[in-house]
């Protein structure tokens, strides 16, 4: 088997996928099929090909591309111990949070050298890494992997999956629940914006197939058709929270949207909380303002991004935003 050497790079792009939020088998075959596809010379493969092959075949070719390149980075490569603890610990992660069939067993049971990585990780990687280095330096044992998260704000091991229709709910959510001092990093909760309640219902259908862990699901009030599709398969250890009103968007203070759209234009104008019409979506509200106004077009997700940069007093969060950061707590 002939092959090029992964670069620093390459590695780290592979790891961080490696340990991402995602299904097992879906990330380690996307993971070691594009290292296969990309690294091996001889013999060739083509996608159809890996298609068609084992698990714990395309695991073997993954796993010599992959420590042949840690060994030849590695500063101390004799160091390594070659236990598996790393591995084990990753593998019993993974089953907590999964539901893994026996191909994804086989995916788990690979032999990369994990602590030979451990140089290549800074604080500049993204933290599913940084958790990486703190799991293959420390070897905790399952029940210490919470610890290490609350201690240091890994995020993982994931324990939660809240569930939502669209990006301001995802960037919002964990800001909000910051500012009350429940740090969804620390308590190892996972936001996934699903782009629409008719997607959430898809989603969670897809999620109960794939997880272990309990969702959290929080809908939009024009929402309830959708609820009753997901009732009959709703577990007993998930949970649904129906705004009272609207949209997110609308749960929001209006002395919050107004300090938000004064602090980022106030060199070409300023609004009151008269400027937000009660009787329309604050979404609408804020479209027709940044229309008249001429700022720039409204988009959900900037606005968002501006929204969490001024959440500085407790007025700033609604009564129904910290109830539902409480119920995602319970």
């Amino acid at each position: 088997m002939k092959y090029k050497l992964l670069t620093k790079e390459q590695l780290i792009i592979s790891f961080d996928r490696l340990t991402r939020f995602k299904p097992t088998s879906e990330k380690y075959f996307r993971v070691f099929s594009d290292i296969i596809l990309s690294n091996l010379t001889e013999p060739v493969y083509k996608k159809n090909d890996l298609l068609s092959m084992s698990p714990a075949e395309i695991t073997r070719i993954a796993d010599e591309i992959i420590n042949s390149s840690l060994m030849q980075l590695a500063h101390s490569p004799a160091l390594h111990q070659g236990d598996g603890i790393v591995n084990n610990i990753i593998k019993q992660y993974e089953n907590s949070v999964f539901i893994n069939d026996s191909e994804a067993e086989e995916y788990l049971n690979n032999s990369i050298k994990y602590d030979l990585f451990l140089p290549l990780i800074d604080e500049a990687c993204p933290i599913n890494l940084r958790w990486l280095k703190a799991i293959c330096k420390n070897h905790p044992a399952e029940h210490e992997l919470k610890k290490l998260r609350t201690e240091n704000g890994y995020k993982f091991p994931i324990e939660k999956v809240i569930l939502v229709e669209g990006i301001t709910e995802e960037i919002l959510l964990p800001a909000f629940s910051r500012y009350l001092g429940f740090d969804f990093y620390r308590e190892g909760i996972q936001v996934i914006a699903a782009g629409g309640k008719n997607q959430v219902v898809k989603m969670y259908y897809k999620l109960i197939e794939e997880l272990r862990v309990p969702v959290f699901i929080l809908l939009d009030r024009d929402a309830e058709e959708n609820i009753n599709q997901i009732k009959p398969k709703l577990r007993s250890t998930d949970k649904i929270h129906l705004v009272s009103c609207g949209e997110f968007e609308d749960l929001l203070p209006k002395s919050l949207i107004v300090k938000t759209v004064n602090n980022e234009f106030n060199n070409f104008a300023v609004i009151t909380e008269d400027d937000l019409d009660s009787d329309i979506p604050e979404a609408k509200n804020l479209e027709n303002i940044f229309k008249t106004k001429g700022f720039h077009e409204f988009k959900k997700a900037d606005f968002a991004k501006l929204v969490k940069d001024n959440i500085t007093e407790d007025t700033d969060i609604s009564a129904e935003i910290a109830s539902i950061i409480m119920e995602i707590g319970l």
